[in-house]
């Protein structure tokens, strides 16, 4: 087994290689890989001896799961009716073009920064409501969206990362 499978292996024997315990299981591969490479998702089939189709079928049936690659930089916009109605499709189009996002890419061509636009961030009074690496931030209009993400460029050219 190669280094790269090792922290799956772990969780697997975390979880007693217990096939009822999938969603678990996953949860954590995630963390780890930070989402769920389809080698690694093979992988658990394989020791979990299930099918790789029911992995990929979990893997893709819930929203949480992220099974290509999500930048250094999460922005998530709320799309939900109350942010939509305030303006946020204005604030996502604005994030697609300063990351230079073509259509159906999620993430940045240097894997900086990843944008989900997700259908209720649960702030509905803040609308429109944007969170960045876990900061949420209310009534963001695309002018604060533009200094947000500017902002986190910057840091991370001093810092040289």
């Amino acid at each position: 087994m190669t280094d790269r499978f090792e922290p799956a292996a772990r969780i697997l024997k975390d979880h007693q290689y217990d096939s009822s315990k999938l969603i678990p299981i996953l949860q954590k591969v995630q963390d780890e890989y930070k989402y769920l490479p389809e080698d690694i998702m093979r992988f658990i089939a394989n020791e979990l001896e299930i099918s790789p189709a029911k992995v990929f079928g979990v893997a893709t049936f819930f929203a949480h799961f992220a099974i290509t690659p999500k930048g250094k930089h999460i922005i998530k916009v709320c799309n939900g009716t109350a942010c939509h109605v305030k303006g946020s499709s204005f604030v996502i189009n604005t994030v697609k073009d300063i990351l230079k996002l073509k259509e159906g890419q999620d993430t940045t061509e240097d894997g900086f920064f990843t944008l989900e636009c997700v259908s209720c961030l649960g702030a509905c009074g803040l609308a429109p409501v944007m969170v960045l690496d876990d900061v949420v931030y209310g009534q963001i209009t695309p002018a604060k969206a533009a200094e947000l993400i500017d902002s986190i460029v910057k840091a991370e050219a001093q810092h040289g990362n």
